[in-house]
């Protein structure tokens, strides 16, 4: 058994822990509430794009690369958002534990998976396991900022853009090392956690491009579904200026690169969801733990007292039974 001085030690460790898991678990709930209305602060401009794009899609007879949903891709791409730092329970587990199953769902249809990795902890698992990364950017998790995320958006749009065929090339302001080429592609899921309340955060997986849909158990989705969604009717008498489909071809990746933005948003809010969680469970286990310890420390400096109690009773006795107490 422990000594009493070795459990007041665990004790002092476990309150010192207990300490640091209660400030991030005040520190995560401040950053949803932030996280959170930035998405509700965003949702405006969502809207008015979609509302947009819808009206120009109707009126266009553009044949963009991002709305063929005929086409056949040889190559996929994968862009995984995890986060920057732990202490956030399975958030990073669920995220790539989606990713596995999609991967292997292209695989199976024929496909090169290509991965573009957002977030310092899906940098360390595939480089751990020395799988091979096209492109990856950390930093922003937390607090993903539209200027900090500008180079990812734009790689991977341009990625889809070059095409299976093709390669990004380098350019000023993006991410490929000068004189170098990366691959191309023909489709571009997004893999990341859904805000579904305060309890619970859901990984999903979507596909961005040509069309986005729904992996899990909504129904299949195509690029007119997403475009005819809207409840307003489009009038035949809207003019565009300048014509509809230069419109359309300028907008369509302002319209993606926003969508994935919105995503990293959505998966910063689950991050942050998903560390309060786990701190609170981990400051509960802390005050928990602190009990148990103390109850064993209280018991055995009961039974050192009631020992010491008993030595000196039995002292006195010996010396009453020997007559040497006078």
């Amino acid at each position: 058994m422990a000594t009493l001085r070795e459990l007041r030690g665990r004790i002092k460790s476990v309150n010192s822990t207990k300490k640091i898991t209660k400030a991030q678990e005040l520190i995560a709930t401040s950053k949803i509430t932030k996280a959170q209305a930035r998405v509700d602060a965003s949702q405006p401009y969502a809207d008015e794009v979609t509302r947009v794009i819808q009206r120009l899609a109707s009126a266009s007879s553009l044949d963009h690369p991002m709305l063929d949903v005929e086409a056949e891709a040889k190559r996929a791409a994968i862009l995984v958002i995890t986060s920057d730092r732990g202490m956030c329970g399975g958030y990073n587990h669920n995220v790539l534990k989606k990713t596995a199953e999609l991967r292997k769902r292209l695989e199976g249809e024929g496909k090169d998976v290509v991965l573009y990795i957002a977030g310092s902890k899906g940098v360390t698992f595939y480089s751990f396991r020395g799988e091979d990364v096209a492109g990856s950017w950390t930093g922003f998790s937390q607090d993903p900022v539209y200027s900090a995320t500008h180079d990812l958006r734009r790689h991977l749009i341009d990625g889809f853009i070059a095409g299976d065929e093709g390669n990004v090339q380098w350019r000023e302001g993006l991410n490929v090392p000068e004189g170098e080429e990366l691959p191309g592609f023909g489709e571009l899921h997004v893999v990341y956690t859904k805000f579904e309340s305060m309890l619970t955060q859901t990984p999903r997986a979507i596909r961005m491009l040509p069309i986005a849909t729904q992996m899990d158990d909504e129904p299949l989705r195509t690029g007119e579904d997403m475009l005819s969604d809207s409840g307003d009717p489009v009038s035949a008498e809207v003019d565009f200026e300048p014509d509809p489909d230069s419109l359309l071809k300028a907008l369509l990746p302002q319209y993606v690169s926003r969508s994935i933005f919105a995503l990293m948003l959505e998966a910063a809010a689950s991050e942050s969801a998903a560390r309060r969680t786990a701190m609170s469970a981990a400051t509960d286990n802390a005050t928990a733990l602190v009990n148990d310890l103390s109850r064993v420390a209280n018991q055995l400096r009961q039974a050192k007292i009631t020992q010491e109690i008993s030595e000196i009773v039995g002292g006195v006795n010996a010396l009453a039974d020997s007559g040497e107490s006078d």
